[in-house]
């Protein structure tokens, strides 16, 4: 954080915040997420906008046999002489079975709350599994665009097949959401994304697009920021294509955080009150439900769903709950506390509970959708140095190793994690022993590439011709933009990596680079 964001926390307070101070305004932050945590009861103001209150767009998101949330947000724009004061706004949802409303299914209220920035999450049920619908948001006289949502398979149907994308990493001044575009018309059932939504850096000059403000760290720096992302006409193509599954990595709320411990010289209480108003800037612009909602620093995202008995979705978080990085963070060479066995990236209540879902899994395969790089990455510098990115699970190598463990131990049907943060695609075998290529192959990860983050890119890179030598489980490597398309069957996982031409101006193409299948009962990959 710079000096000047440092200098908010010590206006907040006339003197360096301590856990105290968050403790007392942590409880008032709590208190207005609480407000937003009750039902939807259609009891706010019916309300004449003088502009289009929908120019974010709406969504929908986590998906269950019989529903899912719907989300919108009041633009600020539209409540501006509106005359709302502190009142809450009622929005009204409708669920067709067809996009042009002929035959509606469902109908409802739910409030927007100022506590939650006029937000909206419509949490739906009763409606039929494994179905297509479609869903719009109506305030006072104006309607929202057309969603298409799907609903998850009944839990016990024996589906044969599930298609959903992939992505994550959205910088909005080094790119186009180009890719954005395009995945919005590829025919998938859901998109998941692994986090960095947002980022949280304030702006460059010379860069394709602005942030057009400092590095943020208050609430109404998240909101603003969200709100620019969000009114990105390819990012809100591609949340009406179909549900989100989202996540957060290190962006949404400061590069390469670890629980209360910040990437520079914020304090942890500062860290945490920041923590506090990104947490809740997330929810309000997300498609998530109530049960994800924050109690100050504390959001619960790690969850399960499940898509009939094909596939069951881990989602994790490896930022809230995570020791700090080893040996001072970034590359570098081991040290005492890197091999330290009490140190996890995940944290001991939420490794638990993917531990026990391992053993009572009944799903034909099994995903980890998760942030960062889980498999050995071995970096040889020139003076034959090997070192290591602390920051990713190479730096919690025994929490790896628990998880690769119990795979193996609880005999979990064909283990897959999905990854994004590194801003390229790789395709590795993760090993029971890594040290050893012959090893067992106990799972299979696709590494996604970045949305926009760092540029074009290009086909091939430094990192990926010299780290290739030494890390002979990766099978793949690319740094250009893009999505990852998964189509999944009973007998077949295939990936296909789709990258686009361009992000730094308009207009790129989209092409297939590559295409990478898992056999059912046969983790590791071969080409398609």
């Amino acid at each position: 954080m710079s000096k000047t964001s440092e200098q908010h926390w010590f206006d907040l307070f006339g003197k360096r915040p301590t856990r105290r101070d968050f403790l007392r305004v942590g409880a008032n932050v709590t208190g207005l997420v609480a407000v937003g945590g009750l039902p939807g009861c259609g009891f706010g103001r019916r309300v004449r906008f003088g502009s289009d209150p929908f120019i974010l767009g709406v969504g929908s998101g986590d998906p269950t046999p019989d529903g899912v949330v719907l989300w919108g947000r009041i633009a600020p724009s539209a409540l501006q002489g509106a005359g709302i004061g502190s009142d809450a706004i009622q929005v009204s949802w409708e669920i067709a079975e067809d996009d042009n409303f002929a035959r509606i299914v469902q109908t409802g209220t739910a409030d927007a709350l100022p506590s939650l920035g006029y937000s909206v999450h419509a949490e739906v049920n009763g409606l039929l599994p494994g179905r297509d619908y479609f869903y719009r948001l109506i305030a006072g006289d104006d309607v929202s665009p057309v969603g298409r949502t799907r609903t998850a398979p009944a839990l016990d149907a024996a589906n044969d097949r599930l298609d959903f994308a992939f992505i994550s990493c959205q910088h909005y001044e080094q790119g186009y959401y180009t890719a954005l575009e395009h995945l919005a018309q590829e025919p998938v059932d859901l998109i998941v994304h692994l986090g960095d939504y947002i980022y949280e850096t304030g702006t460059v000059a010379g860069r394709p697009r602005s942030h057009g403000g400092p590095e943020v760290v208050s609430l109404d720096q998240y909101r603003d920021r969200y709100t620019l992302y969000r009114s990105d006409a390819g990012l809100q193509a591609a949340h009406l294509s179909a549900p989100w599954i989202v996540t957060t990595d290190d962006h949404e709320v400061d590069n390469n955080y670890a629980n209360d411990v910040a990437d520079d010289d914020q304090s942890p209480a500062a860290l945490l009150l920041r923590r506090a108003a990104a947490y809740q800037a997330f929810y309000e612009f997300m498609p998530l439900r109530r049960s994800s909602m924050p109690s100050g620093p504390d959001m619960r995202l790690y969850r399960r769903l499940r898509f009939g008995s094909l596939l069951e979705m881990n989602v994790l978080d490896t930022r809230q709950y995570r020791s700090d990085q080893p040996c001072g963070d970034r590359f570098k060479s081991t040290c005492p506390e890197h091999v330290d066995p009490e140190r996890s990236l995940l944290g001991t209540a939420q490794r638990d509970w993917l531990l026990q879902g391992f053993a009572d899994a009944s799903a034909h395969w099994n995903v980890l959708a998760q942030q960062v790089l889980f498999a050995r990455f071995r970096n040889v510098t020139a003076g034959q140095v090997e070192t290591w990115s602390m920051d990713k699970w190479d730096g919690y190598p025994a929490d790896r190793q628990r998880v690769l463990e119990a795979m193996l131990a609880t005999g979990l049907t064909n283990p897959i994690v999905l990854t994004g943060d590194i801003h390229s695609n790789w395709v590795a075998r993760l090993l029971r022993d890594f040290d050893d290529e012959n090893s067992e192959v106990v799972a299979t990860e696709f590494t996604g590439t970045s949305v926009s983050s760092g540029g074009n890119g290009e086909p091939e890179a430094a990192i990926g011709a010299n780290a290739l030598p030494h890390n002979p489980h990766f099978d793949f490597y690319n740094s250009q933009r893009g999505y990852v398309l998964a189509s999944v069957t009973p007998d077949v996982w295939t990936s296909t990596y789709r990258i686009v031409s361009e992000v730094e101006t308009p207009g790129g193409e989209v092409e297939t680079v590559a295409t990478f299948v898992v056999e059912n009962g046969r983790p590791g990959v071969k080409p398609a």
